[in-house]
């Protein structure tokens, strides 16, 4: 039991769930630091919930729907759906439950959460079909992750508002930027498949230029919050280290050498994210 659960957690990179959660956990405190509504137990589960569940769905769907490309691909032949450890069946049933569960807990939370899941569900299940004609599908898995702070906001407020919204653009800079790193990897294989993406169209060098752009423009979001939000030092000291972990992974990511990729990707990125939510959530509650 032990092992097939395992088997299901590495489907759906339950470890990457650290890039986007961290933010909803920003979103949702940040309802509290600008409106009058107080920390609510159940709704905080129930947006931890929704964003596993969609999370999932979405990781799951991928696997999926990729899966011919997976076991033709050497780097990614050893997953779980290409290597049959797991069926494509158990994994689109997996899909199907993780949505429905995902629309549910929305329900639970407020109608305009309910009413968006719908969209949020075609954005970041959509994803998984644009690289096939699209070198922007970086830009579509940044808007999917860019869901996660203004989830966490309307989940207490049950309105839009503008500084969850620069929390969101963050986001979305943040993990297209990122992206196109992780996509360096596959750049030749892509191009045997013909499968779109911005290192296939620009070529690795002009893509980490973008990528950097793209970080580039996240840092000065992250400022730009620090005076729309009227924080204080702690957002200082989250920020910077959240900046310089950007530009940190842009120092190990060559390329001639792609071998520091997967540590750019989960390890800079997910260190970076959490102590970001530390440090902003810290600043809003102490």
């Amino acid at each position: 039991m032990i092992a097939i659960l395992k088997n299901y957690l590495s489907l759906i990179k339950f470890s990457h769930t650290i890039f986007a959660l961290p933010f909803c956990f920003i979103g949702f405190s940040l309802a509290i630091k600008t409106n009058t509504v107080s920390f609510n137990w159940e709704k905080f589960i129930l947006v931890v919930l929704c964003m596993l569940f969609a999370r999932s769905a979405a990781m799951a769907f991928n696997r999926y729907i990729d899966r011919h490309f997976d076991k033709k691909n050497p780097r990614t032949a050893i997953r779980e759906i290409p290597s049959n450890i797991i069926s494509p069946n158990a994994a689109l049933f997996l899909v199907i439950t993780c949505c429905l569960f995902f629309i549910f807990c929305s329900y639970l939370i407020n109608t305009l959460c309910f009413y968006l899941s719908p969209i949020a569900l075609i954005i970041i299940l959509g994803y998984s079909f644009t690289k096939r004609f699209t070198s922007l599908c970086h830009l579509i898995l940044g808007l999917g992750l860019a869901l996660a702070p203004i989830g966490g906001y309307i989940a207490l407020t049950e309105k839009f508002d503008s500084l969850p919204l620069l929390f969101s653009f963050l986001v979305f800079l943040w993990t297209s930027g990122f992206d196109i790193i992780y996509a360096l990897q596959d750049d030749e294989f892509d191009k045997t498949e013909n499968l779109k993406s911005i290192p296939v169209f620009l070529g690795r060098k002009k893509a980490l230029r973008l990528s950097e752009f793209f970080h580039l423009l996240t840092a000065m979001c992250a400022i730009t919050a620090y005076f729309l939000g009227n924080f204080g030092w702690l957002y200082i000291m989250g920020a910077s280290s959240f900046i310089g972990l950007l530009f940190y992974q842009h120092s190990i990511v060559k390329t001639n050498d792609l071998s520091k990729v997967n540590l750019a990707f989960a390890t800079v990125n997910g260190f970076a994210s959490i102590t970001y939510c530390l440090f902003v959530c810290s600043d809003i509650f102490l």
